[in-house]
């Protein structure tokens, strides 16, 4: 399995599009596009299989990072245009992008109306020679994600407390 994308629930697309591009350096695939509920095309059936009846339409726009994963933002019709973490809750809570530049990204995340939720952490700050760095974020409608130094498999290959 390889990972193709992963898809957000966003408050506003004009805005979720800027802060993807604009503070995390996404590209744009698919910009702002309507999708209204309909039984005629195979996009429209599609979505009543996936969403179900009564959806009514929605924005959605598709991204990508520069290793090639795909974001595809979703601003529905009817929404709420916040995201509450339940951490009681199961399901995704968060993704997580690699960063060399963790000080220049939490600037532009914070520039574009995102919020640090955590000072940055080492996870071995005992040991020099594991340099693993990783943070806590939201985008401006309060979805989570984390900016990690390394590769997961860097981080994760040894053993840490």
């Amino acid at each position: 399995m390889k990972m193709n994308h992963v898809g957000l629930m966003v408050g506003d697309m004009d805005k979720a599009v800027e802060f993807y591009t604009k503070a995390l350096g996404l590209r744009i695939v698919m910009n702002n596009t309507k999708v209204q509920e309909e039984r005629e095309s195979a996009i429209g059936r599609m979505c009543i299989a996936v969403f179900g009846e009564g959806f009514e339409g929605f924005n959605i726009a598709h991204l990508v990072t520069t290793d090639g994963i795909g974001v595809e933002l979703f601003e529905m019709k009817n929404r709420e245009q916040r995201h509450n973490v339940d951490f009681n809750r199961l399901g995704i809570f968060h993704f997580c992008l690699q960063t060399d530049d963790f000080e220049g990204a939490i600037e532009r995340v914070e520039q574009y109306g995102g919020k640090v939720r955590m000072d940055i952490m080492r996870y071995h700050p005992e040991d020099d020679s594991k340099p693993a760095k990783m943070v806590y974020l939201e985008d401006p409608f309060g979805n989570l994600f984390e900016f990690y130094s390394h590769t997961y498999e860097e981080t994760y290959a040894t053993d840490y407390e």
